[in-house]
This record gives structure tokens, sequence and C-alpha cells, in this order.
């Protein structure tokens, strides 16, 4: 017997495709989640821009959180990486595969996000000034807990200098460094740093320790020491599985949707980090949300899913 063909396949399982697999779910839809485990929402030591959670949340308990509630509904999860995905035109389906598996599906939603590029470090050492708060990502997200503090940020162009000049509305102790090489700008970006009072040091640099609750870096200009440092490398968007099936990308690299999240292929949709937006766990949530409202009205739209009366699921379920 063939396998059933699921109203939709969520791949990832960040706050984007986690909110989509609850609305999903509730909306009495088939749904599996496939996650390979790696959403930047878990390496956050503790969020405080989440609503409701006014002492902040581990990015990890959010997650858990989030999946429990979306499997109290019906929703199936998976922990694989998808590594293929095709579509039918002629029967309008998906097929996706992954280790240990496959699975069919009339929708796809790609929530695979992207992944940050580290700073020049070891990897072990990484993980525990992440852990600490010693490396942060997002000063959108935690530039207030760096106030009055010294920090360091890594980049070696203007989206460095963008980085540094945004911490600067939170302290007046911020150095631009550069990871690999002299930094080279325009005129106006070291006239926008100086005028910030903005220090700049020349590369190569490498974070070689954290002592006593702050970290330090190495460069050709000395050691620094400071509270946390902000990579600001860029990232990488996850978007091989929306290359294999055609999809429209973005001159960002990102995948293109419309105001309801539609991709430029029918039936596959796209919501999060993967999508150029403001990279925060509460816009991919709204993200999320539409997606998933908008996968219901369009299945909806091609077969009406009407309940059935109570008394016929009854007699179903009883074989009579």
């Amino acid at each position: 017997m063939d396998d059933p063909i699921l109203d939709c396949l969520i791949v990832g399982g960040g706050p984007a495709g986690l909110t989509a697999a609850i609305y999903l779910a509730r909306f009495h839809l088939d749904i599996l989640v496939v996650d390979g485990g790696k959403s930047r929402a878990s390496w956050i030591p503790c969020t405080r821009n989440v609503s409701g959670f006014p002492d902040g949340i581990n990015g990890k308990e959010l997650l858990q959180r989030m999946r429990d509630q979306a499997c109290k509904y019906g929703a199936k999860i998976e922990t694989e990486f998808v590594t293929k995905l095709e579509r039918d035109d002629e029967r309008g389906l998906f097929a996706a595969t992954w280790g240990s598996g496959c699975a069919t599906a009339r929708t796809v939603l790609l929530a695979t996000g992207v992944t940050n590029r580290r700073p020049p470090m070891d990897e072990d050492l990484h993980d525990l000034a992440l852990s600490r708060g010693l490396v942060r990502y997002c000063p959108l997200c935690d530039g207030y807990e760096v106030t009055d503090k010294k920090v360091g940020v890594i980049g070696s162009d203007s989206h460095g200098v963008a980085e540094a000049l945004f911490i600067r509305s939170y302290t007046a102790d911020v150095t631009l460094i550069v990871p690999d090489k002299a930094l080279r700008l325009k005129p106006e970006d070291y006239r926008k740093l100086k005028d910030a009072g903005i220090d700049c040091v020349d590369g190569p640099a490498q974070a070689v320790a954290i002592p006593d609750g702050c970290i330090v870096v190495d460069t050709v200009e000395g050691h620094y020491a400071f509270d946390s440092i902000y990579p600001a490398l860029g990232s990488d968007t996850h978007v091989q599985l929306a290359e294999m099936v055609g999809a429209d990308l973005s001159a960002e690299s990102c995948i293109k949707v419309d105001s309801h999240q539609r991709t430029s292929l029918s039936g596959l949709y796209a919501a999060g980090d993967v999508v150029i937006g403001l990279d925060q766990i509460s816009h991919s949530m709204g993200e999320g949300g539409v997606a998933a409202t908008t996968i219901r009205n369009d299945l909806c739209a091609k077969e009406p899913r009407w309940r059935e009366p109570v008394q016929e699921m009854q007699k179903a379920e009883s074989g009579s």
C-alpha cells in the first residue's frame, strides 16, 4: 500500500517552522516536520525579546516548548536532514528524501534558515564563549545586554561598520577589528567611525582565550580584551532544496516569496530567515503563521476540507 500523502511537509524546526506546525496541526491537516536540529535559535543562551518571557528564555527551551505544543495537536517531528526535494509536475506533488526515509506531500514549507559565519577561533572555545554571552551574533536581539560594556566587532567591510555603529548606541567603548587583513573602507565609512569614536584595529585577528569573564582577541597590534564580541561576517542561507525544484532566489540568495509566503513554484512556501527579512524570532513566528494560513487556504481552495459529523466519525472508528 502506498504511504499516505501529507498535506504539508515542513523542512526546518526553528521558530518559523514550528509556528507553522502549530497552526497547521490545529487546522486539522496531516503534517510532518523534518528538522536537522541546527536552528540558530538553539544557540541563544537567553533571549529577552520574546514576548511573554520578561526574564528571558533559553533558545533550546523555547524550541522544545514549541515542539511540545505542535505535537500536542497532532504534528509529527523527525530529526533528520532533508537531502533531496523533487516536484512531480503532472501530479502536483512533492517528494522529499532524507537519511532514513522519505515522504510525499501536497505542499512544502521551507523554513531552513541560515548559518552565521563564525569568527576565527577554536570551535570548542567559540561554543563555550557563546554559551557565556562572550560571543554574540545579534545586536538587535541582545544589544541591551552590552550596555556600557567593552565590545569588539569582528568585520572588514561596510557590514562591520554598520554593526559597530548600531552597537555604539548601547556603549561608548566599541572597537572594529578586521579578521584577516588591513581595514579598507570607503572614506565615508572612516568618517562615520571617527565621528562615533569607534576605534579600528587591523587584522589578522583571532579570539584566543576567555579568562575572568572576558574574551581576548589577538591582533597584529596586540591583545584586546572585551566583555563581548560580535562577528559581523555575514551568513549563508540554506536554499539548496529551493534550487532543486527551481524556485526563484533573490540577489541576496534568499528565497523569493510574495506577501503570503508563496514562492514562485505552486505548492512551495518559505518562511523565516531563509526569506530576506528581520532575522528575529518574532518575525519568523509571524511568517510561519502567515505561511500556515496560506497553505491551509490554498489546499481548501482546491478541495474543501469539510469536517465529518461526530456520529459519522464515531462509526468509522468503531468499524460499523
